[in-house]
């Protein structure tokens, strides 16, 4: 069985392009991971995401765990047989969904007790629950339970949750075991407060892990105090691991963490903003049910290769989107992950080149310019 390894290939300034290896198959890094939260990328089949690029896709434990449940899946030969994608799935440890529950949940050392959204019955989750749950996905790559503070929050909040997380880290860690070909991954947290993310790195590489996620940004600080963060986070975590930034995000965030040295990133925003009518382009987000498409018989976006700009112009998207059709939601959803991945290829190449700094100026300048206006 292949080994769970990673390989930088090239370096410049703080980013890094590389190759993750799995016995699934290999992530190109800088590496974009569109969510199938409930074993789907909605609105999308797998091949089609495939086809866009993607090397990995991610999964989400909290959903899962609910419905279908873990063990159905289990019984029914583990995630990739039950979705239809035989390449690398990353889960969560579902940490982040359960947090956001407020009031439906209770903290404690031992983990937490909580509520279904779906159905109001009561659940209990615990770092050790978390690897089971992952394990009878069959996850790839798997991720440490933790927990994430909710914004704001005072410093010694932040700090007790930080340390609470280091020692359910530590219970991931024992719980995982010994899992040849599957991996992982710790999750560093400390907010925005570098000696908190020092102390984390710190307990996070006692412990060892063969990747390292910077969790705790992209919750409502702004990108400023992200990429503050991220000027330091990723150094502080084992240069020969992948890093990971999660739920990140807008294309110019993307494009701001890997220039600061992070390999891997998932975000809900393409698919999302797929099926409510906005679509990215390379001069920025267009609004596809504005009146200025109506008449507009160009594509999204003229050098882009995916069926919706290929073969439908914003007129036909705007009529569809507007009549409420659901091959509007596939068409936009297709070319957005499309974009996301030409926007990691293209930034793998300039790595690979060395010439990030004019790919990030270009990339910059066309989206200065704004979407072009209707013929």
């Amino acid at each position: 069985m292949t080994a769970f390894s990673f390989h930088l290939s090239a370096t410049d300034g703080a980013a890094r392009t590389g190759t993750i290896k799995t016995p699934r198959g290999e992530i190109r890094t800088p590496a974009f991971m569109p969510v199938g939260t409930a074993a789907t990328v909605k609105a999308m089949l797998p091949g089609s995401v495939r086809e866009t690029g993607a090397d990995i896709l991610l999964g989400n434990t909290y959903h899962l765990m609910l419905r279908p449940t873990a063990e159905r899946i289990d019984r029914l030969g583990g995630l990739h047989r039950f979705m239809n994608w035989q390449r690398p799935i990353l889960t969560d440890s579902g940490g982040f969904q359960v947090m956001s529950l407020s009031g439906l949940r209770k903290l404690t050392e031992e983990g937490v007790r909580f509520k279904s959204h779906v159905d109001g019955s009561e659940h209990w989750l615990t770092p050790e629950r978390s690897m089971e749950i992952q394990r009878l996905l069959g996850s790839d790559i798997v991720m440490c339970f933790d927990e994430c503070p909710a914004l704001p929050a005072t410093e010694a909040e932040v700090a007790a949750s930080m340390r609470l997380s280091m020692r359910w880290a530590q219970r991931s860690r024992d719980a995982f075991g010994d899992r040849p070909g599957h991996a992982l991954f710790g999750i560093q947290q400390g907010g925005v407060t570098q000696d908190l993310r020092a102390e984390s790195a710190a307990a996070l590489c006692r412990i060892g892990f063969d990747g390292y996620a910077v969790g705790g940004l992209a919750v409502g600080e702004g990108q400023q105090a992200m990429f503050g963060v991220l000027d330091y986070a990723p150094g502080m975590l084992p240069a020969d691991r992948p890093r990971y930034l999660m739920g990140v995000g807008k294309p110019d965030d993307i494009v701001g963490a890997v220039e600061r040295g992070i390999d891997m990133m998932d975000c809900v925003l393409p698919s999302r903003s797929g099926r409510t009518g906005q679509a990215f382009t390379r001069r920025g987000p267009v609004n596809i049910r504005n009146a200025r498409h109506m008449d507009d018989p160009r594509p999204l976006d003229e050098a882009c290769p995916c069926p919706a700009c290929a073969g439908y112009s914003r007129a036909y998207l705007h009529h569809v989107f507007r009549s409420g059709e659901i091959i509007a939601s596939m068409l936009l959803t297709w070319h957005n992950l499309q974009y996301y991945q030409d926007l990691m290829a293209g930034l793998r190449r300039a790595i690979g080149e060395r010439r990030l700094a004019a790919f990030t100026a270009g990339f910059h300048a066309l989206r200065a310019e704004g979407d072009i206006e209707p013929l």
